[in-house]
Order: structure tokens, then C-alpha cells, then sequence
């Protein structure tokens, strides 16, 4: 009998969360672990139905770094990186778009379709959902000089054509986007998963962004795990190191997307089987909260 009950106190602590977040948008990153692993997959699809069933809109973004790999590999094309984001000369740019937008999207909506979901896939073409600008990556040298460094085809989102989501949403269907680009005259461009969520999730300006990533939050020099950050900490944890290495983009696009719109952002260990529902409708939560 005690299981039933703590079910049901379970159910009861997530009862004001699925009244405060029905009707509003989450926007969730979807890659790492998260999407190699079939149980963690099978978790996130029923995840996202089922905040879909209690009325909530939720747009999910991927990514599909090891799979543009495995492909570039086959293909005898060696991928360079500067400061993390990979080098997108025309060949290279040719396989990301193939592998994004004609296997790994049409992936992930196969998937949540599978499960019972409404999902529609997207690139950021479609209806120039994704309008970009090319971008020049910053290199700083020790003598305290700035380089601005052009890495090809490698994009910056400028313009995120909301109305198309909205009325997809409208019809109760989840729109599913790969992180590829449009430029002004047509070109294709290679976008950061995390940017294009976070630009999503401003012009949205969603309830909450989502990043599921492969660690457990921002942790602090002990190692303990930071539930919440206000904004004015993050410069401060930055200097001090303890945002550091790849977290400091994720934390970078967590602020944005709070300075576009978005209300609150998380960063979240996708490795934890439902871990979108912890972060969402427990009243601790699973990853660091950015408010």
C-alpha cells in the first residue's frame, strides 16, 4: 500500500508544475548520451509525450556531433576544430547537412512518432526557420592580441522565424530541428545545436530552455553540484574558473537566451533516465537551474 501512496504523493508534487507550465513552451537540446542510448532514448521520447499530453509545447533541437563524424570518416574528409566548433569547408558542410537533416532528424521524429507523438521535422530552411550570417570565430593569442578567424560554413542565427513553430504548435504537433542554416542567398550553413536552441527558446521566449548534456550541471571547485545560478554570478564563476572549458559556451547560451526572452534556462545530465521530468516537476530538480 505504501507504493501506491508514494505514487501518488509523487503525483501530487507535480500537480502546481503541470498547472503553471500548461499551455507555455519548453525547448529542449537534445544530444549526447541521450541519443546514443536506446533505454535513454526510449525515456526522452515518453518525456516529451507526455509533457505534450498534459498541454505543454515542447520544440526539440538536436545535434548529431559523432554521427557527422562517423560519416565525414568514411568519406576520408578530416574535420578540424577551432576552439570546439568544426571547420565547414563545401564538402564538409555537404555531409553535416546530409547526416543532420536526412538521418539524424528524421531519426529522432521516427522515434517520438513511434512512441505516440505528433513530431515534424525541420532544418532551419524550412520556411527560413533559421535565418544566418556567417561566423568568425574569436582566437585570443598570449600577447593579448584578437584574431577573428573564418572557419567556413559555420553559422550564426540572426533571424528564428517563430510563426512557422507557433502554428505547428497551434495544430498540436512537435516540431523536431535539425541545427542547419539558411543564409541570404541560400547557402547552407552549420549551426552550434546548443546557439540554435537558445536562439529558439528567446524568440519564443519559452518557459524554459533545455540543454541535456553528458555531466551532471555546473558544478563548484568541490565538485558539488549548483542548483541554481542568478545571472550576475555567472561572470564571476567564469573568472574564478569555476565555469570552465566546454560548460562556459553552454552557460554563454543559457544567457542569452535569458537576455532574448526565455524565462529560465537548465542545463541538465541527459545520462539520467527521465530526466526531463525530475528537472521540470520535482521541487529539487536534477541539473543547475540559470534564472
Amino acid at each position: 500500500m505504501q507504493a501506491f501512496i508514494d505514487k501518488a504523493n509523487t503525483l501530487m508534487e507535480a500537480l502546481p508544475y503541470i498547472r503553471r507550465f500548461s499551455g507555455k513552451t519548453i525547448v529542449i537540446k537534445y544530444g549526447g548520451h541521450a541519443m546514443a542510448d536506446e533505454a535513454l532514448k526510449e525515456s526522452f521520447a515518453l518525456d516529451v509525450i507526455l509533457l505534450r499530453s498534459l498541454g505543454i509545447n515542447v520544440v526539440v533541437v538536436h545535434g548529431g556531433g559523432p554521427q557527422i563524424n562517423e560519416t565525414l570518416k568514411r568519406y576520408g574528409i578530416v574535420s578540424e576544430f577551432v576552439r570546439g566548433m568544426r571547420v565547414t569547408d563545401g564538402p564538409t558542410m555537404a555531409v553535416v547537412e546530409m547526416v543532420l537533416t536526412g538521418q539524424v532528424n528524421q531519426e529522432v521524429v521516427g522515434y517520438l512518432n513511434q512512441h505516440g507523438g505528433r513530431a515534424v521535422g525541420l532544418s532551419g530552411k524550412d520556411g527560413n526557420l533559421l535565418l544566418c550570417e556567417k561566423m568568425l570565430q574569436e582566437i585570443r593569442h598570449d600577447d593579448g592580441s584578437v584574431e577573428l578567424v573564418d572557419i567556413g560554413f559555420v553559422g550564426n542565427v540572426v533571424k528564428v522565424n517563430q510563426e512557422l513553430i507557433q502554428t505547428l504548435e497551434q495544430g498540436k504537433f512537435l516540431p523536431v530541428i535539425a541545427p542547419v542554416g539558411v543564409g541570404v542567398n541560400g547557402e547552407s550553413y552549420n549551426i552550434n545545436a546548443d546557439l540554435v536552441a537558445g536562439k529558439v527558446a528567446g524568440a519564443l521566449r519559452a518557459e524554459k530552455l533545455m540543454l541535456l548534456t553528458d555531466v551532471s550541471g555546473v558544478k563548484d571547485k568541490e565538485g558539488k553540484l549548483i542548483s541554481s545560478i542568478n545571472l550576475p554570478e555567472v561572470p564571476l564563476l567564469i573568472d574564478d574558473g569555476t565555469i570552465s572549458g566546454g560548460m562556459i559556451p553552454k552557460v554563454e547560451c543559457c544567457v542569452a537566451a535569458l537576455g532574448e526572452g526565455a524565462r529560465k534556462a537548465h542545463i541538465i545530465d541527459g545520462r539520467v533516465k527521465h530526466a526531463v521530468l525530475l528537472e521540470i516537476f520535482t521541487d529539487i530538480g536534477v541539473g543547475t537551474e540559470i534564472t
